[in-house]
């Protein structure tokens, strides 16, 4: 609370009512280094999403419904949580009079602004100092790690065919410039990678390219140095203070802005002597399908995936009654099962391990405080997964421990089937991300019950594991395209009590999805009588599938836990 008493001080300096603090940083990344996590410094909320509006009064922490519990447990002494969509900005501050709420324009896109403050009561002032790095006087600092560059063989395409692609998407639409701001973008065209985001092999850069294919990269100069002797003379390095004076000199020309991640400073910058065209980025949409080389390196290192996960399941299984195995010591045997491989890298988000009502936290991270014991008759879920040389992993596996109940049975049924249904789904021409969320929950809101939280996101090739623009979630309509890798994850969440979800990894293939995650699925919360013939059948399938995949690296013990845990039900 003191270091808001600070901010709310230096309103009156810059004339405001109060101020907006997001989750991201100046680029835009899911996950943000310490030195730049303001909303977590101000707040102590630790999830991936979100934003805080600090008033002279009141403090508001707003998230989604994956967040909700989580930010009252860690925010809500001194913040209000409100989730959205269910509420935005624009219904808790219209009922105030006229103020003015001050924001700092590199942390904010144009579009997010207009979607959560056009509130007639509400007016917006840019500045150029953040107010947050003004109070926070230890911030950590960040190491400078050079980029990497990844070779043809793992990516399957060169850099000069992809900026060959993005060059024809500008002479197409009769474009002279792509502003590139999104630093996963500028990872797959230049078949680069760095370490400046936690989880994700992200390199913070942003890249001008002409219609020509020319192009300015602009970093830490210190980071480029090793990568430079990769590429051709049309690429010209630079550091990233000289992107201002670059954009200023660009003159009379048609510039293409990323909606998502093009900050309000660069766009005004552009704008005054350019013609703007702000939409989506097409290196998301060219990303999104994963060649035929992608394709094969991510099955091999599902295998590898799931070795280590079905090796922790068994670990699990055998000890947690005779062992005291923790929520946290649990998690890092997982880790140490995947480190085995000399492939991994590391963990490709923040693994969520929760035992009994912890599970109910959708994106719950285990504390000294929360660290819960795995003890008979619970849930146990972990939610993990791995960056390797040549892939990424997502995978959730909701554990019985000898538990009994009828209702979660039935429930984790409904789930299972949910996740069939989303397995089995034949895609139409059009068919799209809503049409299969819609599906998922079939059989949960067949009794009034919903997960807050899509039923799948894209997953990157050795990049951020969750992207865009595929998804399954309500309001996706991004067509669904041959080679674009979804995760399919319903669940259910009764806070206070259990949190259910099962999560595979799938890729879209012509007409039909075709599984990644090779992991067991637990069968002792399965009621049989619920699935249909159709349902078993392809439940018998993947599991046969699992166990053809993995039987030899296992030892002999392991054999048998997985001839059991893939037997036909």
């Amino acid at each position: 609370m003191r270091v808001i008493k600070k901010i709310r001080k230096l309103f009156e300096i810059y004339k405001i009512d109060g101020y907006i603090i997001p989750k991201n940083d100046e680029y835009f990344n899911e996950y943000v280094s310490q030195s730049s996590d303001r909303l977590k410094f101000i707040s102590n909320f630790s999830g991936s999403a979100g934003f805080a509006i600090i008033l002279k009064n009141k403090n508001y922490l707003f998230v989604d419904g994956r967040y909700t519990i989580q930010a009252k447990i860690q925010s809500g002494v001194n913040f209000k949580i409100i989730t959205i969509p269910e509420k935005l900005p624009g219904n808790v501050l219209k009922s105030l009079k006229k103020i003015k709420i001050g924001f700092d324009p590199n942390l904010h896109c144009e579009k997010q602004l207009n979607l959560f403050y056009n509130i007639k009561n509400v007016t917006l002032k840019p500045i150029n100092k953040n107010l947050v790095d003004t109070v926070w006087h230890k911030k950590p600092k960040n190491l400078i790690k050079p980029f990497f560059s990844l070779s043809e063989k793992d990516t399957g395409q060169s850099s000069q065919n992809k900026i060959a692609k993005v060059k024809n998407a500008l002479l197409k639409n009769k474009i002279d410039y792509l502003l590139v701001t999104a630093p996963e973008n500028v990872a797959w065209i230049l078949n680069i990678r760095g370490y400046d985001s936690a989880f994700s092999p992200i390199p913070n850069a942003r890249l001008l390219i002409d219609k020509k294919g020319y192009i300015n990269l602009f970093s830490q100069f210190k980071k480029v140095q090793k990568i430079k002797k990769n590429f051709f003379k049309k690429i010209e390095f630079l550091d990233e203070d000289k992107i201002e004076n670059k954009l200023k000199n660009l003159w009379n020309n048609k510039i293409w802005l990323d909606s998502l991640s093009c900050s309000i400073r660069f766009k005004t910058l552009l704008k005054k002597r350019n013609k703007i065209i702000e939409k989506i980025d097409p290196i998301y949409f060219f990303k999104s399908i994963k060649n035929s080389t992608e394709i094969k390196n991510i099955k091999k290192i599902h295998k590898i995936d799931g070795v280590a996960l079905t090796k922790f399941l068994f670990w699990v299984k055998k000890n947690f009654k005779n062992k005291k195995i923790t929520e946290i010591s649990a998690q890092k045997k997982l880790e140490n099962f995947r480190k085995m491989n000399k492939t991994y890298r590391f963990p490709s988000f923040s693994t969520i391990s929760g035992a009994g009502p912890n599970s109910a936290i959708i994106h719950y991270k285990a504390s000294s405080k929360s660290n819960r014991a795995l003890k008979k008759g619970d849930l146990y879920l972990v939610d993990s997964g791995g960056q390797y040389s040549f892939g990424t992993t997502d995978v959730t596996r909701t554990i019985s421990l000898d538990n009994n109940s009828k209702f979660i049975k039935e429930i984790y049924t409904r789930v299972l089937k949910g996740h069939i249904a989303v397995a089995d789904y034949k895609i139409k021409k059009n068919s799209n991300g809503s049409d299969v969320d819609k599906n998922a929950r079939k059989s949960l809101k067949k009794i009034g019950l919903d997960y807050p939280h899509g039923t799948g996101h894209g997953v990157g090739y050795f990049l951020n594991v969750h992207e865009g623009p595929q998804s399954f979630s309500k309001n996706n309509n991004i067509n669904l395209k041959p080679g674009m890798v979804i995760s399919n994850e319903p669940g259910y969440y009764k806070e206070g009590r259990f949190g259910i979800r099962i999560e595979n990894l799938v890729y879209s293939k012509k007409n039909k999805f075709e599984e990644l995650t090779m992991a067991p699925i637990e069968k002792d919360l399965i009621k049989k009588k619920m699935l249909n013939k159709k349902e078993i059948d392809w439940l018998n399938k993947y599991h046969n599938k699992v166990k053809k995949n993995l039987f030899k690296f296992m030892n002999s013990e392991e054999r048998v836990n997985l001839i059991d845990a893939c037997s036909p039900i």
